[in-house]
């Protein structure tokens, strides 16, 4: 069946040290990776990274050419692993999608069998696409920052970047988690928006004065932390004692700049959320969680937009210069 497949559409990322273009080809199955899983794509999503890649405007390939998309779910066309057989439905995030092989923005996809998710009970292929690597990386946040013991008695979790796609499933993951949620963002014409997916207070960023000592008044029992930079060591400075900063993003910078008080005299943790590498063994139990106890209650009002490939350029034009809302799900 694999071999028979008719040339099929695919958004392919051309880039070298000279040149780069993307869009819409006509491709064969021997222009994809090699692997034991090929999956006929229902759908994908839009991350920052997707749009980063997609416009050159970050050095995200390692390879070229490459199909973008770092998310794809579908339904398992044929196998030579017999953990997946024809029909199963499965996703993938990360694991070097659209970074060193090939993407989720292809009507079909050849993955490892290592890295197949099968499609957990309670999650449809399209709930699943809009949750993808976004809300993976807000429910991974909760995992580690749970594993190194915050509680929701220990009082509120603020989210920076709280419109964005990893912001507003956090809001709502977390309230599913039973902590209480704060929403920090510069939208603030969005305040009911974030308080519909569950934050319980909105914070104005152009107005959040954290102060310059060393050591502030505590504000806040954790946080999750998609802007980095100054951002992330201002937080570090007002979370209360034995609590997680759950490191995610850095649309705000990659340095960061604090000093050691808060970790030495609060006990304060920074935890590097890595999504993209995460075990198989955590991804499952992640997945788990996101189709039962934390899933999601709000997908529909975080789905921002339903596109197609030819419409992705304009996506990512619009995420990079900080219009994004919510999540955008790409059909295939």
């Amino acid at each position: 069946m694999a071999e028979a497949l008719a040339p099929f559409r695919a958004f392919r990322i051309h880039a070298d040290q000279s040149s780069y273009r993307a869009g819409i080809e006509q491709i064969g199955l021997e222009q994809l990776n090699p692997g034991e899983v090929l999956i006929r794509t229902a759908f994908s999503s839009v991350n920052y990274k997707d749009a980063l890649a997609g416009t050159g405007q970050g050095k995200i390939l390692r390879q070229s050419p490459l199909v973008g998309g770092i998310d794809c779910a579908g339904t398992v066309v044929s196998s030579s692993d017999a953990r997946f057989q024809a029909g199963d439905a499965v996703l993938l995030t990360g694991c070097g999608l659209s970074e060193t092989r090939d993407g989720g923005y292809s009507e079909y996809a050849r993955m490892p069998a290592e890295w197949v998710v099968p499609l957990p009970a309670g999650l449809t292929l399209r709930e699943a696409m809009i949750i993808g690597t976004a809300g993976f990386t807000a429910a991974l946040s909760f995992w580690r920052m749970q594993c190194n013991g915050q509680r929701p008695d220990m009082g509120p979790i603020c989210v920076t970047g709280a419109t964005g796609g990893v912001g507003t499933l956090a809001l709502d993951i977390g309230t599913q988690a039973g902590y209480a949620m704060h929403a920090i963002t510069a939208k603030t014409a969005q305040y009911d928006y974030l308080r519909a997916l569950g934050a319980q207070s909105c914070v104005d960023r152009a107005a959040l004065n954290i102060g310059a000592r060393p050591l502030e008044s505590t504000r806040w029992a954790g946080a999750i932390d998609n802007v980095g930079g100054m951002m992330l060591g201002d937080l570090s400075r007002v979370i209360q004692p034995w609590g997680s900063i759950a490191s995610c993003g850095m649309a705000g910078g990659h340095e960061v700049h604090s000093n050691v008080m808060p970790f030495i005299i609060r006990g304060v943790s920074i935890l590097g959320i890595n999504s993209a590498n995460t075990p198989m063994e955590i991804r499952a139990e992640i997945w788990r969680r996101l189709a039962q106890e934390w899933r999601p209650k709000h997908l529909e009002r975080i789905v921002q937009q339903e596109v197609r490939l030819n419409d992705l350029p304009a996506v990512f034009d619009r995420m990079l210069v900080g219009q994004a809302l919510g999540r955008v799900l790409v059909a295939l």
